[in-house]
């Protein structure tokens, strides 16, 4: 993970509520949690991965308009894996099956 900064806080076992919590209190700051408890603090994109970014997410989003068969996420959005980390990535998208689930 390039330019992130990783912080091992798996001795400390933060709950859901603890981690939404550190998110919440540090809003300007963008979090994800791995697996195993490591806590990263990811930096902001630069512009041309802004753009690029940017662009993806008006595809996948003109995409899931066109043929509605779920809903799209930008890279605000985080999302709980069966492992247990908790990502954000720059896009996403949920079929409408497992999101109403």
């Amino acid at each position: 993970m390039s330019n992130a900064f990783e912080l091992d806080i798996s001795s400390i076992n933060l709950t859901d509520e603890q981690f939404f919590q550190i998110c919440l209190n540090n809003s300007d700051l963008k979090f994800e949690r791995t697996c195993s408890g490591i806590l990263i603090i990811m930096p902001p994109r630069d512009s041309i991965t802004g753009n690029k970014n940017s662009d993806l997410n008006y595809q996948l989003t003109a995409w899931n308009k066109k043929y509605k068969l779920g809903k799209s996420f930008d890279s605000s959005t985080g999302f709980k894996l069966p492992n247990g980390a908790e990502r954000s990535p720059d896009a996403s998208w949920v079929k409408m099956e497992r999101w109403d689930a």
